[in-house]
């Protein structure tokens, strides 16, 4: 990813030559070249989709200029409120990624202590989502991560129980699960101690008040006071992200053009979902 942006845009390439200077890798070379099995890591998958996200924001500063002008909330799943963050002034870009190359290495450590992963579930709402997962969790850890869109939920939690979670929803009626390509259970408390060190490195860098409201994962509400947003982007790290809420709450705020940046078009797809009509347009890294 990134490669063909920054051939054509030296502001993206720029972007990251700061962040291999910063990271001590050269991250243009991993996000074109691989291996695979690295760009994947969370540590590195999380700088990597951090920068690429950014450096697609340059494209629409170079197409669409006026667009910023009216800009009246950001948001981002996950990883993504970082760039959210960062787009609205909150984060400077070299804090932003020191903070999030905290958090991925912090996250891979605590995934390889525990082998876990997620399953994403289609076709059923939230509750009936809940009931199959405390049917399958047993004494192990099994949790919804990811409200993502109406029929598309997300399950987090240890190897174990994740397979039992597939094989009953094999036996309820062939119920269509996609084992996500990630290395643990994110927003579990799995997790943990992850979420105590991204409040140190949280601790360590200067988070002002956003420019525009930032909608927190946690709470789909929006946010701008410097302290609760970096005590939810630590509640964030264990807590579920509640994507569709955040939809539906900017469309009742009156949002009338989405723009989704960075790599893959899944965003737009989410949103679609939620709304048929909704005027949302792709910005690839």
């Amino acid at each position: 990813m990134a490669g063909a942006l920054c051939e054509s845009l030296p502001a993206a390439r720029d972007l990251f030559d700061r962040a291999s200077a910063a990271l001590g890798y050269d991250l243009l070379d991993v996000c074109t070249n691989g291996p695979a099995e690295r760009l994947n890591a969370t540590d590195v998958s999380q700088p990597a989709i951090f920068v690429a996200s950014l450096a697609a924001l340059e494209q629409v500063k170079a197409t669409e200029p006026d667009a910023f002008s009216s800009v009246v909330a950001t948001a981002g799943l996950s990883l993504g409120e970082y760039t959210a963050l960062t787009f609205a002034g909150a984060l400077a870009f070299e804090e932003g990624l020191k903070v999030v190359q905290a958090r991925g290495k912090a996250m891979q450590d605590a995934a390889t202590a525990t082998p876990s992963g997620m399953t994403s579930i289609l076709g059923l709402e939230v509750p009936e989502v809940e009931s199959l997962v405390s049917e399958a969790r047993g004494t192990d850890t099994l949790e919804v991560a990811n409200l993502l869109c109406p029929g598309n939920t997300v399950v987090s939690g240890s190897i174990a129980a994740i397979e039992r979670f597939e094989q009953l929803c094999v036996q309820k009626g062939g119920l269509r699960t996609i084992r996500l390509t990630v290395a643990g259970a994110f927003h579990t408390n799995l997790m943990k101690p992850a979420d105590a060190k991204l409040a140190e490195a949280l601790a360590g860098i200067s988070l002002r008040a956003p420019t525009v409201p930032v909608w927190s994962n946690v709470d789909a509400r929006p946010h701008t006071d410097p302290g609760e947003i970096r005590e939810l982007l630590v509640r964030q790290v264990l807590s579920p992200v509640r994507w569709e809420d955040t939809m539906r709450g900017l469309l009742a705020d009156s949002v009338e053009r989405f723009y989704e940046i960075g790599p893959g078009r899944v965003l737009a797809g989410l949103l679609k979902r939620v709304h048929r009509k909704a005027d949302i347009r792709n910005i690839a890294a």
